[in-house]
């Protein structure tokens, strides 16, 4: 088949969302299929730069959801979509995230192939979707089969637009690239114990949550750190979160290449992520379990998801800096107990495998064109 996926949000922009596409264009081409990305331009696309990955319009962020979302703008966008689908004859055409008026709403007002969407987000509420409704709806009956990462997801959309049924297909993690046995980073090697954090600065990841507990942490274990993974322009912000006498118990990494971050996995002995909500899935979770590493994460819908608690980690009350510190408290003291959580969440993790998500999407797709 010929595959072509659009969605607004693309690397070098993080998260699930890119991740998500990354991979199922990676596997879909090895498996013989042509799949190309239709996303735009960030202005420096390096190092996901590909004949096969064809950017459009310019890429402009703003906020939304306790996060940051991102629309494509250009003044010949309309016309460069249509000429390239028109061109180049898609069989599938695979839309990701909302149905915003940008490039995935274009590249489905002008497909001439069966229209497939994933929808990623969770959300409260949706002023967008009350405001174009009437827009969308009439596109929303274009598409043929529709996807959700989650139940979390699906109820979100389906709360506004319950027009069908939308399959449940998570997202994945590459098992080969996370995996308990990569080489740690040298230099946090002399630490520990080690308590890692990985995310976009933004409110809903809660790392001032984290912040706020780790205080009680040190109490209990002097020497432990806590080592911080991402960046953003909140990170001033963050800092002030850090009480004086434990800023040497708090490392900030920055941004990390997505080649070198399983070893900062491998490197910590907890994975924590405090999400305040809006979290449809979590892919942050997965590739803890696939590194083989216990969590600590908060009680939300969309980590109950993937995270049984007491089987590959522990869940507490968003928000919580108590309860955070107690639950890491409690795992720090009971090293069996966070062996026993690494092995049974790198077992769970292996069914997330890309390669079987990569396949489950392929098979959907067959179902629906065949109908």
């Amino acid at each position: 088949m010929k595959i072509l996926l659009v969605s607004d949000i693309f690397y070098p922009h993080t998260g699930g969302v890119s991740e998500h596409i990354l991979h199922l264009w990676k596997n879909f081409n090895e498996m013989g299929h042509t799949a190309k990305i239709l996303a735009p331009s960030y202005g420096k696309n390096y190092p996901y730069v590909d004949e096969k990955i064809i950017r459009m319009g310019r890429a402009i962020k703003f906020p939304k959801n306790r996060s940051f979302s991102v629309l494509s703008f250009g003044i010949t966008l309309t016309w460069q979509v249509r000429r390239f689908l028109d061109t180049e004859k898609f069989d599938v055409i695979h839309l990701h995230g909302a149905i915003a008026p940008t490039l995935p709403y274009l590249a489905l007002k002008y497909s001439s192939a069966k229209n497939f969407v994933t929808f990623h987000s969770a959300y409260e509420q949706s002023f967008g979707y009350v405001l174009w409704e009437p827009v969308l709806e009439q596109y929303f009956r274009r598409i043929d089969g529709m996807i959700a990462v989650s139940t979390v997801a699906r109820d979100c959309v389906m709360r506004y637009f319950p027009i069908g049924e939308c399959k449940i297909i998570p997202n994945g993690i590459d098992t080969e690239r996370f995996r308990p046995d990569i080489p740690q980073v040298e230099e946090l090697r002399k630490y520990s114990p080690k308590i890692l954090f990985v995310g976009r600065f933004e409110p809903r990841k809660g790392l001032k949550y984290l912040l706020m507990a780790f205080p009680e942490i040190v109490k209990e274990f002097p020497e432990a750190k806590l080592i911080v993974v991402g960046e953003g322009f909140l990170e001033h912000y963050y800092r002030r979160y850090i009480e004086e006498h434990i800023k040497e118990n708090v490392i900030f990494v920055g941004f990390v290449k997505p080649e070198d971050l399983p070893r900062y996995y491998a490197s910590c002995d907890i994975y924590c992520s405090p999400a305040t909500g809006a979290e449809s899935f979590g892919i942050v979770l997965l590739e803890a379990m696939a590194s083989g590493k216990p969590i600590v994460a908060s009680d939300i819908p969309g980590y109950r998801t993937i995270l049984s608690d007491g089987a590959e980690g522990l869940l507490f009350e968003p928000m919580n800096p108590e309860a955070l510190a107690e639950k890491i408290i409690y795992l720090l003291k009971r090293p069996e107990l966070m062996k026993k959580f690494g092995n049974a969440g790198r077992e769970k993790s292996k069914k997330y495998d890309w390669k079987i998500i990569s396949k489950q999407v392929l098979d959907f797709y067959k179902e629906v064109c065949n109908r």
